[in-house]
């Protein structure tokens, strides 16, 4: 019921001592196939022991083997959080997120960038005759468009989610509901092209590696709606309201740049209560 193909198998040891999967410079062995040309971007450590191997086939039929390895993990030291080494993310479905700074990364926008290219090709496909020569030719050009834009996504993803981790010790983002958000009329089809989900997942194990800190604070905490001069709830702030004036100081706060001080302030708060027992 998948497009995805795959198969596991495991690492035997024979009697004269040989395993039946290993690894070259070039070439995968795998069980009962033999050695298989392959492009290996990532060489083991020492002390690293492969245990089995993933082969599977994308729609756009390409292969791709995925090894996993067992080995000993020196955890890193936990870095001591400071505010100037801290940054506050607020999702936003045009710019990606915002930050504290008020800065945006120049997202692809993948999807949308490649919509018009890929709804003229799917028009063709539907007047094909389904399984003819063309029909399944047609498929797979579709296919890799469809793999070219999740690569696009990923890429970006990745870039961004390192450039991040590297640069901040303590990062803090709002538990949205980005399933529920992707349900939206309006929404759906930008958040699932953000993929920020996905951003969100590497940038907590890329600071996880190196001993620094992801938080995420409530989904339900008003971080749009709180002034982050004077710390009050203006509920008059609804949804398409980019910026608005405090009733209580005065002070005037963009609506994006605002939920990301108060995701950082609440974050880094959050992150010193659980840090007290520990200093004191």
């Amino acid at each position: 019921k998948k497009s995805k193909k795959s198969y596991t198998t495991n690492v035997v040891i024979s009697k004269n001592g040989k395993p039946n999967l290993w690894i070259g410079n070039n070439f995968i062995h795998l069980p009962k196939v033999g050695c298989v040309a392959a492009n290996i971007y990532r060489k083991p450590m020492d002390g690293w022991t492969l245990k089995s191997a993933t082969v599977s086939q994308s729609p756009s039929k390409k292969y791709y083997c995925s090894l996993l390895f067992e080995y000993t993990e020196d955890v890193p030291a936990s870095v001591t959080p400071t505010l100037d080494r801290t940054i506050g993310l607020d999702y936003s479905s045009p710019h990606f997120y915002v930050d504290d700074d008020n800065h945006s990364p120049d997202v692809p926008h993948a999807f949308r960038s490649s919509e018009k290219k890929l709804a003229k090709m799917q028009r063709r496909l539907s007047r094909m005759q389904p399984g003819s020569k063309n029909y399944e030719q047609q498929k797979q050009r579709i296919a890799e468009l469809h793999e070219h834009i999740a690569n696009q996504r990923k890429d970006f993803a990745h870039k961004e989610s390192r450039r991040i981790a590297n640069a901040y010790d303590v990062v803090c983002v709002e538990d949205i509901d980005l399933r529920g958000l992707s349900g939206s009329l309006h929404l759906g089809k930008s958040t699932m092209d953000n993929g920020f989900g996905m951003f969100r997942n590497m940038l907590e194990y890329k600071l996880n590696e190196q001993g620094k800190h992801f938080v995420k604070i409530d989904r339900w905490y008003p971080s749009s709606k709180t002034c982050s001069a004077c710390g009050a709830v203006n509920a008059s702030v609804v949804l398409g309201v980019d910026a608005w004036i405090c009733p209580h100081c005065g002070a005037h706060h963009l609506r994006d740049q605002n939920g990301a001080i108060n995701i950082k302030q609440e974050g880094f708060a959050m992150l010193m209560r659980a840090f007290a027992p520990n200093v004191a």
